[in-house]
C-alpha cells in the first residue's frame, strides 16, 4: 500500500492531506500559514494530520506541495528588487506587454546586441555597458532576468549575460529563452522578470517545507505542481519558479476533477486572496493557449486556462461612498483580518478599537492597523520606506499611529508591494464571525471594527449600515455577487466572441443582473449558467450556495473539497513539455533552433529528426530528474508551408515534444 502526502500553502490556510493507493483520503487537517515563516504552518498542518490519520511519518512514499504563493505574490504585486538586461530592444519597447509596469521602477539596462529572426548576430553584445550595469546594481537586487531579441531563434546573447552576471554577482539569472520557446521578445522579458521576481520566495517556501519534513520524519522526495497541473521536482521549481503560478489553482482542478469525477463543469475555488475559475470538458481542464495571466500580467507560462480575481475571504473591504446610496467592494488586495490579529495581538487591537468607538467622529484610519513582516529581504528601499518600515517595528500598531503623512501613504503601499508589511482591516473573513459561519478567531474584534466601518458615511450623508450585523449582510452579499460576475466573465469568455462586449462589461450588464433575478415586465429576462459548479475552498460550503442560487446552477460542494488543493497536489502526473522550430533561412537550407546554437541541415525531414531527437532527450532528461518513472514520450508537428508557382515550399515547422510518466515513490 503507498501513502502519499499532498500540502497546499495558500494565503490563509495551508492545507495536508494524507492519500492511500490514490483512491482513499485517510486524513486532512488545516493550519494558518504563517507569512513571515511559511515552515511554521506547514509543519502544524502536516503533524495535524498525522495524529488525525495515525500513520507513521517514515511510511510516507512521496510528498507534494502545491502553493497560491506565486499568483499571490504577482496579483498584490509583490516579490524581490530585479535588475533587467534588455539586449537588442529600444526604449519603447519596455511599454509593450506591461513591461515598464511590471519592472516597477527597478533598474533596467537597454544594451546592443542580439540577433535576427534566422539566428544570425545583429549586432555584437555590448559587454561594457553590462559590466557597469552590473557594477551599479549588482549589490541592490536578489535576481536578474535577461531578455535578448530572437533569443528562442539563438541565445547566445542571453547565455554570456547570463554567464557575465553570475561570474559579477553570484546572483541568480532568468533567462527568457530557457522559459519559452516562442517569439515575442517583450512578452518573454516580462516573464522572465515575474521570475527572477519570484526565485527568492520560492526558494524560501521549498526549502524550509523539505527542513520541516524532514524534522517530521518524512524522507521520501518532495515534488511541486506546476500550473499546468503536472508535477516536477523540487529542483526545478527552484529554478523555474515562474512555472508554479496557478499552481494552486491548477491542483485544485486536478483535485475536483478526483473528488467529483465532473466530465463537464465550472471549477470555482475560493481562498484567502484569490478566487479561481477554469472550466473542465470532458473531464479534463484546458491548457491557456496565450500563457497564463495572473492579475494584469500575460505570462508565456503554460498554465491551465484559468481566470484569477482579487476576491476571497481576507480580502480588503472597501466602502463605496459614491453616490447617494454607497456601498461596499471587496478585493483585489489582501489583508489579515482583524479578527485573525486580534488573537494574536489581542492587547492592542482591542485598546485601540475600543477608544476609537469612543470617538464620536470617524477617522481615516479606524479599524486599520500595521505589522511588518519578519524575515524578508528589505534591499533597495528610499529613505521615506525605510524609516516607516524601523517605526514599525516587530509589533503590531494602529495604522493611525504610524502613518503622520499623507506621503507616507505612497512609502506604505511600496512596503506593502514589497511584502514587507501587512495590513490589518475588515474582512469577508470578519464578517463571516459576525455571521457566525465561521468562528477561527476573534468574533468580538470583527464586531467592533464592523461597528466602526458601519458608522461611515456614504453621499448621501447617512450611515453605512446600521450596525455591524447589517455591515455584515452587505459584505456577504457584496461576496456572493462578485462571484456571480467572476463565474459569468469565466463563462462568456469560454463561449467566444459572439457576444459582443468584452466578458467583463457583459457579465455585469443590466439586462445580464436582471435576467439573474428573473426580471418579468414587458420583457421576460432569464439568463444564468448552463454548467455546475464545482465549488473548492475552505469557506465554499459557507458562500456558495447562494452563489449557486443567485445563477439558477447546481453547486456542487464536495466533501474535503476544503483540502482538494492538497488532493490535487498528489493525484497529477509529471510532464514535460518542450518546442522547437526549423526555420529555412535560404533554398535548400533547413536551421533547427533549440536550447543551443541553431544547427543547418540540407534536408527537411533529417532536421526535423534532429530536432525531435534533441527535444525527446531534453523533455525524457527532465522527466527523469523529476522523479518519473514508465515515460511515455509524445510528438507532434505543425509544419506551415506556402504555395509558390504551383508547388509547396516549407516556410517553418514547430515540434514538440511531451514526456509524461508516474512520479517515483519512496520504497523500503
Amino acid at each position: 500500500m503507498t501513502l502519499v502526502l499532498g500540502v497546499d500553502t495558500g494565503g490563509t490556510f495551508t492545507d495536508a492531506v494524507l492519500i492511500r493507493d490514490e483512491t482513499e483520503v485517510v486524513a486532512s487537517a488545516k493550519a494558518l500559514t504563517t507569512r513571515h515563516d511559511l515552515a511554521i504552518g506547514i509543519g502544524e498542518a502536516v503533524r495535524a494530520v498525522l495524529v488525525a490519520s495515525g500513520e507513521n511519518a517514515g511510511d510516507v512514499a512521496m510528498a507534494s506541495l502545491s502553493t497560491t504563493l506565486a499568483t499571490n505574490a504577482l496579483v498584490e504585486g509583490q516579490g524581490g528588487r530585479i535588475g533587467l538586461i534588455y539586449i537588442g530592444f529600444r526604449a519603447r519597447d519596455l511599454d509593450a506587454h506591461g513591461l515598464s509596469d511590471v519592472l516597477r521602477g527597478d533598474p533596467v539596462l537597454i544594451c546592443a546586441g542580439g540577433h535576427n529572426h534566422a539566428g544570425g548576430e545583429s549586432v555584437p553584445l555590448d559587454e561594457a555597458a553590462i559590466t557597469e550595469f552590473l557594477e551599479l546594481h549588482g549589490s541592490g537586487v536578489s535576481s536578474f532576468a535577461v531578455a535578448a531579441q530572437f533569443a528562442t531563434r539563438n541565445p547566445a546573447h542571453e547565455l554570456r549575460a547570463a554567464g557575465m552576471i553570475a561570474a559579477a554577482t553570484g546572483r541568480p539569472v532568468s533567462a527568457s529563452h530557457q522559459l519559452s520557446a516562442r517569439l515575442n521578445g517583450p512578452k518573454r522579458a516580462v516573464t522572465a522578470v515575474l521570475n527572477a521576481r519570484l526565485i527568492g520566495m520560492i526558494e524560501r517556501l521549498i526549502g524550509r517545507a523539505e527542513d520541516i519534513l524532514k524534522q517530521t520524519g518524512i524522507t521520501a522526495p518532495m515534488m511541486v505542481v506546476r500550473g499546468d497541473g503536472a508535477l516536477i521536482s523540487a529542483a526545478q521549481a527552484r529554478e523555474r519558479p515562474i512555472e508554479t503560478i496557478l499552481s494552486g489553482p491548477a491542483a485544485s482542478i486536478v483535485g475536483a476533477r478526483w473528488l467529483t469525477g465532473a466530465e463537464n463543469a465550472l471549477v470555482s475555488d475560493i481562498g484567502g486572496t484569490t478566487t479561481d475559475i477554469a472550466v473542465l470538458r470532458d473531464g479534463l481542464p484546458a491548457i491557456d493557449p496565450a500563457g497564463a495571466r495572473v492579475g494584469p500580467y500575460r505570462t508565456m507560462v503554460e498554465a491551465v486556462a484559468m481566470r484569477t480575481t482579487g476576491l476571497g475571504g481576507d480580502s480588503e473591504v472597501h466602502v463605496v461612498a459614491d453616490g447617494l446610496k454607497g456601498g461596499v467592494r471587496l478585493g483585489p488586495g489582501r489583508v489579515v483580518p482583524v479578527s485573525l490579529l486580534a488573537a494574536e495581538a489581542p492587547g492592542v487591537v482591542h485598546t485601540a478599537l475600543d477608544a476609537q468607538l469612543r470617538s464620536t467622529v470617524p477617522a481615516e484610519h479606524d479599524g486599520r492597523f500595521l505589522r511588518a513582516v519578519a524575515g524578508q529581504h528589505a534591499e533597495g528601499l528610499g529613505a521615506r520606506e525605510t524609516a516607516l518600515l524601523e517605526r514599525i517595528g516587530t509589533a503590531v500598531h494602529p495604522a493611525g499611529d504610524i502613518l503622520r503623512a499623507r506621503l507616507e501613504h505612497g512609502a506604505l503601499k511600496r512596503l506593502v508591494e514589497r511584502g514587507l508589511v501587512q495590513i490589518g482591516a475588515v474582512t469577508a473573513s470578519d464578517a463571516s464571525h459576525i455571521a457566525g459561519s465561521l468562528e477561527a478567531w476573534d468574533a468580538a474584534a470583527a464586531r467592533k471594527a464592523l461597528t466602526l466601518m458601519a458608522r461611515r458615511r456614504t453621499g448621501s450623508g447617512n450611515v453605512l449600515a446600521s450596525g455591524a450585523d447589517a455591515l455584515a449582510r452587505m459584505i456577504t452579499d457584496q461576496l456572493t455577487h462578485q462571484t456571480s460576475v467572476a463565474l459569468l466573465e469565466s463563462a462568456l469568455a469560454e463561449e467566444g466572441e459572439g457576444f459582443g462586449p468584452a466578458p467583463e462589461g457583459l457579465a455585469e450588464h443590466v439586462l445580464m443582473q436582471r435576467g439573474l433575478s428573473g426580471h418579468r415586465g414587458l420583457l421576460r429576462i432569464d439568463t444564468g449558467l448552463n454548467l455546475p459548479v464545482v465549488g473548492l475552498g475552505a469557506s465554499a460550503q459557507a458562500y456558495y450556495p447562494a452563489v449557486g442560487e443567485r445563477l439558477g446552477t447546481r453547486m456542487i460542494l464536495p466533501g474535503h473539497g476544503g483540502v482538494a488543493n492538497a488532493i490535487g497536489a498528489v493525484t497529477g502526473q509529471i510532464t514535460m513539455r518542450r518546442s522547437g522550430t526549423v526555420t529555412s533561412p535560404g533554398e535548400g537550407r533547413y536551421r533547427v533552433h533549440s536550447a543551443g546554437a541553431p544547427q543547418d541541415f540540407t534536408d527537411e525531414e533529417t532536421a526535423l529528426a534532429a530536432l525531435e531527437t534533441l527535444l525527446r532527450s531534453e523533455t525524457e532528461t527532465r522527466a527523469r530528474s523529476a522523479g518519473a518513472v514508465d515515460i511515455q514520450t509524445r510528438v507532434s508537428r505543425d509544419i506551415r508551408s506556402a504555395d509558390v508557382e504551383a508547388r509547396s515550399v516549407f516556410v517553418e515547422a514547430t515540434v514538440t515534444v511531451e514526456a509524461t510518466g508516474r512520479p517515483r515513490v519512496a520504497t523500503g
